[in-house]
């Protein structure tokens, strides 16, 4: 299919990518406990902007590149790392709004979680590794039609990408709306999430 080896491995295998918690995965998460499943959605597509920009990069050969220049690597990986933690150190000290709170959330809301979860993914320059390395598993030399497969292959990761991710905002946005009602319990799952970013973004400087 559009020269790709096993294409039903190839979707299995993204599935499986997707659901190791990642800082793109815990930042939906973060946006959808804090302000909705709109809020959710808006970050959703915020990864999935920033998967395509690193799938065009590595397309071009960027990841040579950094590979080459580790010093550039390692700026933009400080960068998403401080962005990370950053995140974490708000969640940390927001304070738990009434359950009501994000029922009227506007465009502006919704675009300023799109450009936070674009930002995350944009500043992980591994994930231009990650797909340099990847893709090629899954294509057929014999059988690949250029810039055609690439495009078959990052239309597939984004679709399952939006399928899965839309599927947990659902059901973080079910549990965070009962969870709301517990101003305890509401505040103990932000101040989680928030040292779960702050350990991903210190993992992410240190490796």
């Amino acid at each position: 299919m559009f020269g790709i080896v096993s294409y039903p491995t190839f979707v299995l295998t993204v599935l499986l990518f997707l659901a190791i918690p990642g800082p793109g995965l815990l930042g939906i998460v973060a946006a959808t406990g804090k302000n909705g499943q709109r809020a959710g959605f808006a970050s959703t597509l915020g990864v999935v902007v920033g998967d395509w920009v690193h799938m065009m990069l590595a397309g071009i050969g960027v990841a040579a590149l950094l590979q080459a220049n580790p010093l550039v690597f390692k700026a933009i990986q400080y960068l998403g790392a401080a962005y990370l933690i950053y995140i974490g150190v708000t969640l940390l000290r927001l304070k738990v709004a009434e359950p009501s709170a994000s029922a009227g959330q506007s465009v502006d809301e919704g675009a300023r979680h799109f450009r936070r979860l674009f930002l995350i993914t944009l500043m992980n320059p591994k994930a231009i590794v990650f797909y340099m390395a990847f893709f090629p598993l899954f294509i057929n030399p014999a059988e690949h039609h250029g810039a055609w497969t690439l495009l078959a292959m990052g239309m597939t990761v984004s679709c399952l990408t939006i399928l899965f991710c839309f599927a947990v905002v659902l059901l973080v946005n079910v549990i965070t709306t009962r969870l709301k009602q517990n101003a305890w319990v509401s505040r103990i799952a932000h101040k989680l999430a928030g040292v779960t970013l702050i350990g991903f973004g210190i993992k992410l400087s240190t490796n």
